[in-house]
């Protein structure tokens, strides 16, 4: 009888205390936030969706090699002699065009490392929480500002430069044999001079 008196009261203060919470808030009056048309207060450094600035993007690739996830895809291209890329807010002078600047945030993990390498302070995580999407290839954003006849001209353009190049390597080389050979030439043409024997 006495070992049931003990656990009937253990159970009852084992109740008290898990109910200690709820007898709390009975008395306090409950506040109910009208959602969508009043947003909660979030904190000053949460992380939500990733936001690029591309006026001052470089096309350096250090966000997406710090990106623990791979959810970042870069692809640039040299600029050629004439084009005026510009320069960021920092004064930093661009030299790629940032012709793929994906960010899949399906994949995201809300880390924020890729946003302390950026040596130009163009990635950062904004405080948009709603982006819900039925596809989920609609959660690839893209902050690309080139069009695609754009891309395909910037593209286009270093090829031919670089086919250039080429070729102006291979006729400099070409010139450099041709002395060489001219020189040989010149040179197996001279007679052997022998030298003179002093005779007393």
């Amino acid at each position: 009888m006495r070992n049931y008196i003990l656990k009937f009261w253990q159970g009852l203060f084992t109740i008290i205390i898990g109910m200690r919470v709820t007898f709390r808030h009975l008395f306090i009056p409950s506040v109910t936030i009208q959602y969508p048309t009043v947003k909660p207060e979030l904190p000053e450094r949460e992380r939500n969706r990733l936001y690029v600035n591309m006026d001052d993007c470089i096309g350096c690739d250090q966000c997406a090699r710090a990106c623990p996830v791979n959810c970042i895809d870069i692809e640039t291209v040299k600029s050629v002699p004439g084009d005026e890329i510009g320069v960021t807010s920092n004064g930093k002078k661009k030299a790629l065009w940032v012709t793929k600047f994906d960010i899949d945030i399906a994949k995201c993990c809300y880390c924020q490392l890729c946003v302390f390498p950026c040596p130009t302070d163009c990635i950062y995580m904004t405080d948009v929480y709603e982006f819900a999407e039925l596809e989920r290839e609609n959660l690839v954003y893209d902050f690309v500002t080139l069009t695609e006849e754009e891309k395909v001209e910037k593209k286009k353009k270093y090829e031919e430069m670089m086919i250039q190049k080429e070729a102006e390597k291979a006729a400099a080389a070409k010139k450099k044999a041709e002395e060489e050979t001219a020189k040989k030439k010149e040179d197996g043409d001279k007679p052997d001079e022998k030298p003179l024997d002093n005779k007393e």
